[in-house]
Parts: structure tokens; C-alpha cells; sequence
């Protein structure tokens, strides 16, 4: 499919409604995807406490790219291209490690944690390994959350950390830790799946888990006067009482999105739990419950829920035209000892059953867009900020051709 029928396709997009089939299926359209959302934005890549001394690294992999994201001698962190110099072969093969140099197995060429190549054998003379080292991408830090960006000259990271600076303070999450991190594939478009997680108006009826205790499940039960009740409560416990949101259209630079609000949960709910009861420590400098939770958001694929006692980061990445990754990380206090302090089962249950559910969900979704007799379908209320999401990817085709 050319620019052209792309155009075509945007311009013929009714208001909403979901989009055409080609959106979900068209290898041209996912190669436009990966290029001009994915290596243009702001993108999770993990959390500081996964690599906390130097030579700690692990792999961020999304689509044909792969990322070594390491500490280095100069204690920084630094992004560096998973991609030899020489032949282009890979250079790390396992998921995460440590070492004092990178030595790429095909032909032994060796490059220390800044990504400059420090050996390369039988090269002659006149060689000059000066200039080469690993391709470096921009990295951007909040509150120890890694982010990364493929772009030559992308949108100043300091807008969404200075933007999100009083809202996430009381969490401390710069001093937090990895309790848990999975991924779970999808078999769809990636599209699919961040559409599903942009609204709720499946949760009732899906995810009964996640309904028990969560407000957004029931557009009714956020009562302007129970949402004061949380947000004065906010206050008492340490926590911000801001709501932000540079989302998508609004975002002050493409791919520097960032949101946060906060929301009263249920049914005496005090976290995201089985029972709605504490899972682990509170987390930074939060006082006590006031029974709310937060809704997070940075870059445009890249959410998070935040608990009084823990944090659930979620990162949707493509895989190809019809396969996705969703990875989630679990964080608690930097001094939770898994065990004494927390259990593990216990604090990802509610987030591993809505996700498996979610996938099941997701995979039926793209089966359905496949059949030939698939049309779009209008939007409901409760999928306004889906439709706020595709309003703002069919602008980047646009944009962009």
C-alpha cells in the first residue's frame, strides 16, 4: 500500500469509530508505525534497580532493534545500539548480565561500557578504532524509570520529567525496586492492545478481579463528591493532589506525552489486591492509604498505576504487523524484602489475571478484524480517550507524509 491510500484511508476515517482493516494488517502501514511513533518517542526501557552496579545490563528489544541498556564505569546509564561495528552481528545474546566489556562473538571485536571499541584483532596497521563504537541513544531518567528515544533530535525528555516532577514525588520511585517483570506476547497489532487499555469500557464485564475495587470500571461511581473525598484525602498522606495531562494532540513535543490523575477505588479497596488490602510497604515518603490510586502516563505506549504501596508499569511494544509485547514491572520500596515484606504472588496477582485475560481478549479482537466481513464500529463514552489515542496516530500519518 502507498502514502498515497494511506492518505486515502486517514481521510476517509469516520470520527469515532474504529479503524479500517488495513490499520491492523498492512506491513507497509507497520513499517510507518515503527518508524515514525516508535523510533520518534519516548519509550520504557526498565527501571535503574535492575542494573544498580556498573557493568549491570540487560536487553530492550522491540520490533528488529535491540538496546543494551547498562551502567557505566562513570555511573550513567547509558543506551547503547546491540549492534557490532564490523558486520552488524549481535553483541549480546543473553537477556541480561554483567560485564566489564562487550565482546561480539563473531569476530571478537571488543567495546567497553561506553560502547567504544577497545580491541579488534588482525585489522591491520593503518586501522583506526578512534571513531567506532556502539550506536548511543538519548536516555532520559524519571525517578529512576529508563526511557529511551531512537531519534537523532528528539523531544527534550525535561518536559515530561519537570511535568511530572510534584505529582510523583511522594512515591519515591527513584529509591524503588523490580519486585516482578514479565512479559506476555500478544498475538495482534499493536494497536489492538494499547486501543484495549485506553479504555474500560470492557472491564466491567471482563475483568471482574480488577472491578471489585477499581472507580473507572463504573463511570457512575466517580461522583464528583467521592472523587473530593480522595483528593482531600491525597493531601493528609503525602500525596499530590495535581491532575495533568499533555496527552497525544495536547503533548508539548511528539512522543513527550505524559498524564497523571488520581481516582477513588471501591468497596474499601486500599490497593490493587485480591482483597483490596495492602500487599507491601508503603512506598517513599506516603503516609498512609487515602483510597485512591493514580493513572500514569509517558511517551504513548508506556502507562502506569500507582499504589500507595506499589507501582505497576506497563509498556506495549510491536513485534511485527500482527504481534505485540506487553511488559510489565512490578515495583516496591527500595527496602522490601520479598517474603518478609511482601509476597510476590500476592502483589502481581491482580495485574498477571487482567493481563492474561487481557491478551485472551486482544487475540480474539485481531481474529475478528482478520475476517473479510470485519467494518469499524462506533465508539462508546467510555472509549473517548481511545478515540483521542487514534485521532493522534492518523495525525502522525499525516504529519509524517
Amino acid at each position: 500500500m502507498d502514502k498515497a491510500e494511506i492518505l486515502r484511508l486517514v481521510e476517509t476515517q469516520q470520527k469515532r469509530y474504529s479503524l479500517p482493516q488495513a490499520f491492523y494488517r498492512d506491513p507497509d502501514i507497520y513499517r510507518h508505525d515503527v518508524e515514525e511513533i516508535f523510533l520518534k518517542s519516548w519509550l520504557y526501557a526498565g527501571h535503574q534497580s535492575e542494573i544498580p552496579n556498573v557493568g549491570d545490563w540487560f536487553l530492550f528489544e522491540f520490533d528488529e532493534e535491540s538496546v543494551i541498556i547498562v551502567r557505566s564505569a562513570q555511573n550513567e546509564v547509558n543506551a547503547l545500539l546491540n549492534v557490532c561495528r564490523h558486520r552488524g552481528s549481535r553483541v549480546c545474546l543473553e537477556s541480561s548480565g554483567c560485564s566489564k566489556r562487550f565482546t561480539c562473538r563473531y569476530h571478537g571485536w571488543t567495546y567497553d561500557l561506553a560502547g567504544q571499541l577497545r580491541a579488534a584483532a588482525h585489522m591491520g596497521e593503518s586501522f583506526d578504532k578512534s571513531g567506532i563504537s556502539l550506536m548511543n541513544l538519548h536516555v532520559g531518567l524519571l525517578d529512576g524509570m529508563i526511557f529511551v528515544n531512537f531519534a537523532e533530535d528528539p523531544a527534550p525528555f525535561s518536559l515530561v520529567r519537570e511535568g511530572l516532577a510534584d505529582c510523583l514525588e511522594a512515591y519515591g520511585l527513584k529509591n524503588a525496586r523490580v519486585a516482578h517483570r514479565q512479559s506476555y506476547p500478544i498475538a495482534s497489532n499493536w494497536k489492538l492492545a494499547v486501543e484495549n487499555y485506553t479504555e474500560c469500557y470492557h472491564c466491567a464485564p471482563a475483568h471482574p478481579e480488577y472491578s471489585r475495587g477499581h472507580s473507572l470500571a463504573y463511570p457512575e461511581a466517580r461522583s464528583q463528591q467521592i472523587s473530593r473525598e480522595v483528593m482531600a484525602r491525597a493531601g493528609v498522606c503525602g500525596l499530590s493532589d495535581k491532575a495533568v495531562s499533555q496527552m497525544y494532540g495536547s503533548a508539548p513535543a511528539f512522543g513527550a506525552d505524559y498524564f497523571f490523575e488520581r481516582y477513588p477505588l471501591l468497596r474499601n479497596h486500599l490497593t490493587g489486591s485480591e482483597d483490596g488490602q495492602p500487599v507491601a510497604p508503603l512506598l517513599g515518603s506516603i503516609r498512609d492509604f487515602d483510597g485512591g490510586t493514580t493513572d500514569v502516563q509517558v511517551g504513548p505506549v508506556t502507562f502506569g498505576l500507582l499504589y500507595c504501596d506499589h507501582a505497576v508499569i506497563y509498556r506495549f511494544t510491536p513485534l511485527g504487523v500482527n504481534s505485540a509485547d506487553c511488559d510489565i514491572t512490578w515495583l516496591v520500596r527500595g527496602d522490601a524484602e520479598e517474603g518478609k515484606d511482601y509476597d510476590k504472588d500476592r502483589l502481581t496477582w491482580l495485574w498477571d489475571v487482567t493481563t492474561q485475560a487481557d491478551k485472551a481478549i486482544i487475540e480474539r479482537n485481531q481474529q475478528g478484524v482478520n475476517s473479510r466481513y470485519y467494518s469499524p464500529g462506533p465508539l462508546s463514552e467510555m472509549e473517548e480517550f481511545t478515540w483521542t489515542f487514534l485521532s493522534w496516530y492518523l495525525q502522525s500519518i499525516k504529519s509524517a507524509a
